[in-house]
């Protein structure tokens, strides 16, 4: 079940909320809880219910081996022992559900074996809610939580607005929220705060996201070569689709969380607005890059070490931060552009050097919309593909409705006229399209400050907006781009 569907928006949804404050309301307290993580359950399961065993599984583990964690009495084993046990658990079965096959791919390709790839399809969530248990188990280790319940933990894991597609959470942020009598009565102005989110996320994802995505799709997938009109409108087009579809769910999942009175924390802050790649990285995808500083950067040595093992921390961070997303030379390329990029930009602070901001923003949003090829990109060809057109070698044509005027001009450097964006199945509404997006991540303010602000009045007129221009679009179903991380 995806949010951006009419059986979660008018049934599953309006259900969960009424019977969750209902037994709220009852003083049922335990039962809130019951409801909240079988709804969960069945709204992960609706997918594909032989991963529920999976899930579970990996809750039982992970909470077993926190509460011992937790625990003051002493252990048959060190702490330090099981906390290394748990977080190897944790990864091995990311590892064998997600890398599997690219091992066994890259093990075939160099040694020249033909090993059969098993094909083991990738259970929806486990990225997400495996960083959300290794983060429990290093906390627990800390002391910073004690969790001995099973049922509240079970919540923490499985609650449905983060499930999918996070934000990470930390269990100190999280629970005190679900006991906190404040929370127990519906909230209107959540409510409406929430639903003015929930359909501001849906607006980016069926009227934006999806609109970009024919073009990006078009380029990355059908077309076999792209003028440099056309690969740029593609790489443009896929940098803006996966603002707006990420952002999207971000924005329904925090809405959504808000009308049960629960506050998840914020993912996006308007991060190609950014003056430079660090802070880019504080703006995009907030809560992973909290997680990658507190579990692994900082664990490493963080700042505390000699300047040149701090680079070297840096550069690791972000090459496991690529391959976290997916089980590609693709993401591996795209996660260690990204740091040798945060090493320089690291370098040129050491230096005490400065630049224009407006220059900074143009390297920055250029560099991100180059490395999103890589990160979009099935293989190396298909990337090379786009940025050999982006350098204008693979042809550069103009519209034809202007060729009369300057060919003559023009007609010596190789710039040709006609329909210049078909192999993209794009048209002049494509460049409006791009111009239009670029302008609205960089000018307005994002969904937050929006909705927090708004009067009553306004927020209703916004809901009503946004809501009958995306409700017609619900027919065109397509999952949001990082369910397949």
């Amino acid at each position: 079940m995806i949010f951006n569907s009419y059986p979660f928006i008018f049934a599953f949804l309006p259900i969960m909320l009424l019977g969750y404050f209902w037994l709220l309301r009852q003083r049922l307290i335990l039962g809130s809880k019951v409801w909240l993580v079988g709804g969960s359950l069945f709204f992960y399961g609706y997918w594909n219910i032989i991963y529920i065993p999976l899930l579970l599984g990996s809750i039982f583990v992970n909470f077993f081996v926190g509460s011992a964690l937790a625990n003051t009495k002493p252990l048959k084993v060190s702490k330090k022992t099981l906390l290394i046990f748990g977080i190897l658990f944790n990864i091995l079965l990311l590892a064998y559900f997600k890398y599997t096959n690219f091992l066994l791919d890259n093990f075939n390709g160099v040694f020249g074996a033909n090993v059969p790839l098993p094909h083991i399809i990738l259970p929806l969530g486990i990225s997400f809610f495996t960083f959300t248990q290794i983060a429990f188990l290093v906390d627990a280790y800390k002391e910073k939580i004690k969790e001995y319940d099973l049922l509240n933990y079970m919540l923490f894991v499985t609650y449905f607005p983060h499930l999918l597609a996070g934000p990470i959470l930390h269990h100190s942020e999280m629970m005190p929220q679900f006991v906190s009598r404040w929370n127990w009565t519906v909230r209107w102005r959540n409510v409406a705060v929430g639903l003015l989110l929930f359909s501001i996320g849906l607006f980016k994802k069926v009227m934006i996201a999806d609109t970009f995505a024919s073009w990006a799709n078009t380029g990355f997938d059908v077309a076999t070569t792209l003028n440099l009109i056309e690969a740029w409108s593609t790489s443009l087009s896929y940098t803006l689709q996966l603002y707006f579809d990420f952002s999207g769910y971000t924005d329904m999942a925090i809405g959504i969380s808000l009308m049960f009175n629960i506050r998840l924390p914020i993912n996006f802050n308007s991060p190609y607005k950014a003056k430079d790649i660090q802070d880019f990285w504080r703006r995009w995808h907030i809560t992973l890059s909290r997680f990658l500083r507190d579990y692994i950067y900082i664990p490493l040595g963080g700042n505390k070490v000699d300047r040149y093992h701090n680079y070297g921390n840096l550069f690791a961070v972000f090459l496991i931060g690529g391959l976290w997303h997916g089980a590609s030379w693709m993401f591996i390329i795209w996660g260690a552009l990204h740091g040798v990029a945060i090493v320089l930009h690291r370098i040129w602070k050491d230096l005490g050097l400065r630049m224009w901001e407006w220059l900074g923003w143009l390297i920055t949003f250029n560099f991100v919309n180059i490395a999103w090829i890589f990160f979009r990109a099935k293989d190396w060809d298909m990337a090379n593909k786009v940025l050999t057109g982006m350098t204008g070698s693979s042809g550069i044509m103009l519209n034809e409705k202007i060729g009369n005027k300057i060919i003559v001009l023009l007609s010596p450097y190789s710039i040709t006229f006609g329909n210049w964006l078909q192999n993209i199945h794009g048209n002049n509404k494509t460049l409006l399209w791009s111009a239009a997006g670029l302008l609205f991540v960089l000018l307005f303010k994002n969904s937050h400050e929006l909705a927090h602000n708004l009067k009553e009045n306004k927020m209703i007129l916004a809901i009503l907006f946004l809501w009958f221009s995306s409700i017609n679009s619900l027919g065109k179903i397509s999952e949001f781009l990082y369910f397949n991380f």
